[in-house]
């Protein structure tokens, strides 16, 4: 599969683990701003979409107050709360060494995102980052995606988009590249397959088996 030259990421949920600070993040701001008692299970089917699509749904006209009480928190907690998940950092290394240009594709905020890969040293390896901050459309929509390709200046033919959400899946698909999705994704793995997917990964490192098959 050396057709493929470029990967595309996501970040949340894909390379780094902030599943619980985001579950923790939006109760607080619900439950502080809103007075809603809001479950995990309803706020992770909303994981991969835009901050601000998701908060709107619940205060339409407090989205401002809203984003700034999520964000204070999210950035308050995010070093204490953020994991990253089993063998990415090596796998993200491995690629590097192998030749693979890297592209991270989000919708979080740029400042958020690039402290999430600070943190755990992924920064140096990444060639292009897109950010909320970078695009006026966001995933599912294919710009995103478009601007890494353009970054990294590759065809989508050329690229595989990794995540672990819808999002991630269609922004892939819609912008033509390969599509993976990882396995721990706390999204329903009946629902993201309903979407085709290229390739399932159990782990990060499942990647550069069939990367390197001939």
């Amino acid at each position: 599969m050396r057709k493929i030259k470029g990967i595309l990421f996501d970040l949340d949920g894909t390379l780094i683990n902030t599943n619980e600070l985001i579950i923790e993040t939006f109760q607080y701001t619900y439950k502080n701003i809103l007075n809603l008692d809001i479950p995990r299970e309803e706020i992770v089917q909303y994981f991969g979409e835009p901050l601000i699509d998701t908060l709107a749904k619940y205060g339409p006209d407090k989205v401002e107050l809203l984003l700034k009480t999520y964000r204070d928190y999210n950035f308050q907690r995010h070093d204490e709360v953020t994991t990253i998940f089993p063998g990415v950092k090596d796998t993200v290394i491995t690629l590097k060494n192998q030749g693979y240009q890297l592209a991270v594709v989000t919708s979080k905020k740029n400042i958020g995102a690039r402290k999430g890969l600070d943190l755990f040293g992924l920064t140096p390896y990444i060639d292009f980052f897109v950010g909320y901050d970078d695009t006026d459309k966001h995933k599912p929509n294919p710009d995103p995606a478009l601007k890494a390709l353009s970054g990294l200046k590759l065809t989508p033919q050329e690229a595989l988009m990794i995540g672990d959400s819808p999002y991630d899946i269609l922004c892939g698909k819609n912008a033509g590249t390969h599509t993976a999705v990882v396995k721990y994704s706390e999204h329903s793995l009946e629902k993201l397959m309903e979407l085709k997917p290229d390739y399932v990964l159990n782990h990060l490192a499942d990647l550069l088996q069939i990367l390197n098959r001939p």
